[in-house]
């Protein structure tokens, strides 16, 4: 944050950190003086030294609330739209692309549009399902997406076949109104299906409460996809939700304007929450702008919530000013004060997150440079009271929900694997038939798979037979190291991507099977895996265990150390591996792993525990098991051989491998 960067609201200034001191703060929210300066009020008039903007930003401003240009440039004879009325259209939940692979000679890009649904909790109902089938079918290209933050994307859609989707999917009841864009994002959720676990019951009710806490307020959804057509939802909004969104005590809201939180700029950049219970991390929380943990007492109530902030995985590559960061424990707050906290942390990142550098608008780059004390400090004033102390948690851990489940109501959950989340061919007219003959709803995961809910137990054996014959594999028979994985879209249609991902998925896992297998690992273990296309880490590539990400064609950088339950940051090992190396790369590291492993450790942990350093010095001298009989033979007493033996077996190498370093000592 620079020094000169002023906050745009412009109703209430916030005093310094310092300050607070002198601020009453106590249980009850007390007023604060119009007169107190803004954190980052510049010392000169700010006439003599303007804060800059990037063009984004000004589109925004200039947008009437996210309509102009978009509205004139979608009924234009152009199979594009400009690149102001793009960025207005991320908002509105739809990204521009260029299909690589489709351009004809001469006549430029090859222009089509993904779609992202939003979907709190991932909760798609079964009319919405039919919907987004029926449109894959008819105006995409015949496949759905399940996203990494548990909605729908639907690829290969045309200019001119926008608004038929769009309003298709808004009067399905669905939405994707900040699906993208400098707003909030979709809230995850866990996608276990249990009714009887008042916890996870609250985390669903809480992710849909604040995805309209914090859904754009003006009404241009409506008006540029259903020309202005009031159109009313079958879900009402939680009358709690519109009390706090209209709260402003304590300057989180722009007074009489059509965006009462977002004000004409939005946010600087976009803002992810996700929302758990205590030791499920199966949304990988960490990775977050904000996360909030469900605080119950032993009977189930909820009592409050943990919170956690400053999380984000997008990057860019040797820049070292752009990198990954988890999440920090910034307090608990009592389950009445929910809304209004997150309210006050989303102010705090509009108001002073950097607006002249994408690269660094995310709030983990506001929350680095203040710290964490200074953060809390500016988000209290904000929020009216002091953050409670933050309360203790379990162990966490990944959790897939695959496989049959009890929902806790005499009703079953079947959750399906889609490796990458791609649903196409026969497994998405088998899953179409199902989801259409019970009337299922359904669940997306964040590990991009689809859970079938409300099932009676006595359809169960129906549901198996059509999936087996559709080639779907039960969870049993899913390789473990393809089933924790993750790739994004990637090439051709992303135009972020410089590497293959989720088309390189398969080949990759099945090589990594078959590597393990050599050096005598069992089949149960695997590491978690994950590739994207780019720096960008829509699949939070560096949470994982092992990850490739994208840095051209055939080469990828090479991140190791993550945990299984995606509590700690990868690091770089390699900064460029050529796909073709990936078993040459990894070998020596899996046969030091197997040699030298404490009981029950992960690869990833191994990773961190050995070191990088101790990694590659072993490397340099690995001699590749199956090369073993083709290599010269040398005659040792017995002696001797005995000793090597067991001091290679001692440093976890081979006895080719200690042998070559023995020698090779001595002649060089």
């Amino acid at each position: 944050m620079h020094a000169t960067h002023t906050p745009l609201r412009g109703s209430i200034g916030l005093t310094s950190p310092e300050a607070l001191q002198a601020c009453p703060v106590g249980a009850g929210r007390p007023r604060i003086s119009a007169q107190v300066s803004c954190v980052a009020t510049p010392t000169r008039p700010p006439t003599s030294n303007t804060a800059k903007r990037s063009k984004v930003e000004f589109a925004k401003e200039n947008s009437d609330f996210l309509r102009h240009p978009l509205m004139e440039q979608l009924v234009t004879e152009a199979t594009n739209i400009n690149e102001e009325a793009a960025q207005l259209m991320k908002f509105h939940g739809s990204y521009q692309q260029d299909n690589r692979e489709k351009r004809v000679a001469g006549k430029g890009k090859f222009y089509q549009f993904m779609m992202r649904t939003k979907q709190p909790a991932g909760l798609v109902s079964n009319q919405l399902y039919l919907t987004m089938d029926d449109l894959a079918n008819q105006f995409g290209n015949g496949t759905l997406r399940l996203t990494t933050r548990q909605t729908f994307q639907l690829h290969g859609v045309l200019k001119q076949d926008l608004k038929t989707v769009f309003s298709s999917v808004i009067k399905a009841m669905g939405s994707t109104l900040g699906a993208c864009g400098d707003v909030n994002r979709n809230v995850c959720a866990p996608a276990a299906p249990y009714r009887d676990r008042p916890d996870y019951v609250h985390a669903n009710e809480l992710s849909n409460q604040l995805a309209d806490l914090l859904a754009p307020q003006s009404g241009a959804y409506y008006d540029v996809w259903l020309d202005g057509e009031k159109f009313v939802s079958m879900g009402m909004e939680d009358p709690k939700v519109t009390e706090a969104r209209d709260f402003n005590a304590f300057g989180t809201n722009f007074d009489n304007s059509p965006e009462p939180i977002y004000g004409s700029h939005f946010l600087p950049r976009k803002f992810k929450i996700a929302v758990t219970v205590p030791g499920d991390n199966s949304v990988d929380l960490f990775t977050n702008d904000l996360g909030i943990v469900v605080m119950c007492d032993d009977s189930g109530e909820v009592k409050g919530y943990n919170l956690v902030v400053g999380g984000g995985m997008g990057r860019a590559h040797r820049n070292e000013s752009t990198f990954a960061r988890l999440a920090d424990p910034i307090g608990y707050v009592d389950k009445d004060d929910i809304f209004h906290v997150v309210k006050a942390i989303v102010a705090t990142q509009r108001d002073y997150g950097r607006r002249d550098d994408r690269k660094h608008s995310r709030l983990k780059y506001l929350v680095h440079e203040w710290g964490l004390d200074k953060f809390r400090a500016v988000v209290e004033q904000y929020f009216g009271k002091k953050l409670q102390a933050f309360r203790p948690l379990p162990a966490w851990e990944f959790k897939d929900y695959l496989g049959w489940s009890e929902q806790g109501d005499g009703k079953l959950a079947y959750g399906v694997f889609v490796q990458s989340g791609r649903l196409q061919g026969e497994v998405k007219k088998a899953l179409r038939t199902l989801i259409e003959r019970y009337e299922l709803p359904i669940c997306i995961s964040a590990n991009q798979n689809l859970i079938l809910q409300d099932i009676e137990p006595s359809w169960k054996a129906d549901i198996l037979d059509t999936l087996n014959k559709a080639q779907i594999k039960d969870v049993v028979d899913v390789d473990v190291i393809a089933r924790l994985s993750i790739a994004c879209p990637a090439l051709p249609l992303c135009g972020l991507a410089i590497g293959e991902a989720e088309r390189a998925m398969p080949d990759i896992t099945v090589r990594l099977r078959t590597l393990m297998t050599h050096l005598g690992f069992d089949e149960s273990e695997g590491p978690v895996v994950r590739i994207t296309g780019c720096p960008n880490g829509c699949a939070r590539p560096y949470m994982a265990e092992i990850a490739l990400v994208g840095d051209g064609a055939n080469s990828y950088q090479l991140w190791l150390g993550g945990s299984p339950a995606q509590t700690r940051l990868a690091s770089v090992f390699l900064d460029r591996m050529k796909i073709q190396n990936l078993e040459k790369t990894l070998e020596p590291l899996f046969f030091l792993y197997k040699q030298q492993r404490r009981p029950a450790e992960a690869f990833g942990d191994f990773c961190t525990r050995v070191g990088f350093l101790a990694l590659r010095t072993y490397s340099a001298g690995y001699v590749p098991q199956k090369g073993h009989a083709e290599l010269p033979t040398v005659n040792l007493e017995s002696e001797l051989f005995e000793k090597l033996q067991a001091r290679a077996q001692l440093e976890g190498k081979s006895l080719a491998h200690l042998a070559s370093e023995a020698v090779r000592q001595y002649v060089i």
